[in-house]
């Protein structure tokens, strides 16, 4: 039997998954599962199993959990000599209580079940991979990782809100979010930025969820996320930034209830919201329309007007990184920033921005640009195979 660890990484719309062997962590297998609830599409295959599964469907318009069992489904019948020793998740918020990687139980489930109005597009289908997970193996161990971890060691000063100190003590404070994303970097910079990537580092993680996180020595000392995954840069379908005073007149006018709310701020607005076209942003980029043209614009801009504000934490910019969907793929989204962003001392090369390098930067720019791809499902992995190692869990 071949030993494995599963790395589940739940999104809000797209389930990314791997399976690594449980002595070395080589890859053995990943995939990704996107467009869940409409017409849900399976990526590639690849990892040197990857022919074994290159024929699976999830076919169309599943939903989360659809999704999760087909996929244990699918993993068990085309891979009868895999035997998992460990499975790993992605959990969006670990609120006050957890700041490391966790082994899960019933207790950390009732915990985390108490975060699932911090993170409403999350938090549910993570608690639902990992209750699908042991209804297929009960007896496999399941630890959970969590993005708001990474963050958890920022100065006190970066955690506040301007409230009254009863509120921080109830855990009203910055949790900040794509932790596992920022871990992954921190950890692979130095092999593109040397020793730079000890000093006053920015990694802008743009997708369909988008935030910036300021590092010093490799750690989060600042972050545009706070409380709940709304905040900070446009997304997708999320707004971002927001004048709280347009929250009181929305609820106060009457035209929109707790639950309305909710949705418009999670589902109908960011990219989709101002283009009135779509959330992706390869569908913008390739459109003729106007408000497609806006919304472009208005992502741009908010990215750059927050990475002032990261290089005002930092005192001065080192090193600027791009990752995730958007950061890693669109040259054009890239240069729009980092055209705002020539006051800091970015000047990009366009050539090796148009053929997607690492670096990025000109030689005459003193600001070093990066686009590097993330892998949140390694971090996930290595954290499992410390707390199981390589044994059988009967």
């Amino acid at each position: 039997m071949m030993r494995a660890l599963l790395v589940l990484n739940v999104g809000s719309s797209s389930i990314k998954f791997a399976l690594y062997a449980g002595d070395d962590l080589a890859q053995l297998c990943r995939g990704h599962i996107e467009a869940l609830g409409s017409s849900a599409q399976k990526t590639a295959w690849s990892g040197i199993l990857a022919a074994r599964l290159d024929d699976a469907q999830p076919g169309s318009a599943v939903d989360h959990h659809g999704a999760i069992d087909w996929l244990l489904q699918t993993l068990r019948k085309h891979l009868p000599e895999v035997e998992l020793i460990g499975a790993g998740h992605r959990v969006v918020h670990g609120g006050m209580k957890f700041a490391a990687p966790v082994r899960i139980d019933a207790s950390v489930i009732a915990e985390l079940e108490k975060l699932v109005p911090l993170a409403p597009t999350h938090q549910p289908q993570s608690l639902a991979a990992i209750r699908a997970i042991a209804d297929a193996w009960p007896q496999l161990p399941q630890i959970a990782c969590f993005d708001t971890a990474f963050h958890r060691q920022q100065p006190r000063l970066a955690q506040l809100f301007a409230l009254p100190q009863a509120l921080t003590d109830q855990g009203v404070i910055r949790y900040g979010f794509h932790g596992l994303s920022y871990a992954y970097l921190a950890d692979e910079l130095p092999r593109f930025a040397g020793t730079r990537a000890n000093g006053r580092v920015v990694i802008a993680h743009l997708g369909h969820g988008a935030s910036l996180c300021a590092l010093q020595n490799r750690q989060s000392i600042a972050t545009t996320m706070g409380f709940s995954a709304l905040d900070g840069l446009m997304m997708g379908t999320r707004c971002g930034a927001l004048d709280p005073g347009v929250l009181l007149y929305l609820l106060q006018s009457g035209k929109y209830d707790a639950s309305q709310l909710a949705d418009l701020l999670y589902n109908r607005s960011g990219l989709l919201g101002v283009s009135g076209l779509s959330d992706d942003l390869r569908v913008l980029e390739s459109s003729a329309d106007p408000r497609a043209r806006e919304a472009i614009e208005l992502f741009a801009y908010r990215a750059a007007r927050e990475l002032g504000s990261m290089a005002a934490a930092l005192d001065g910019l080192d090193v600027l990184v791009f990752t995730a969907g958007i950061g890693e793929r669109s040259a054009a989204m890239r240069a729009r920033i980092c055209e705002r962003a020539r006051w800091l001392g970015v000047e990009l090369d366009p050539q090796a921005n148009a053929e997607h390098r690492n670096k990025i930067s000109s030689a005459a720019s003193s600001v070093e640009v990066f686009a590097i791809a993330t892998d949140e499902e390694i971090v996930i992995a290595r954290a499992v195979q410390a707390l199981f190692g390589n044994s059988r869990h009967d």
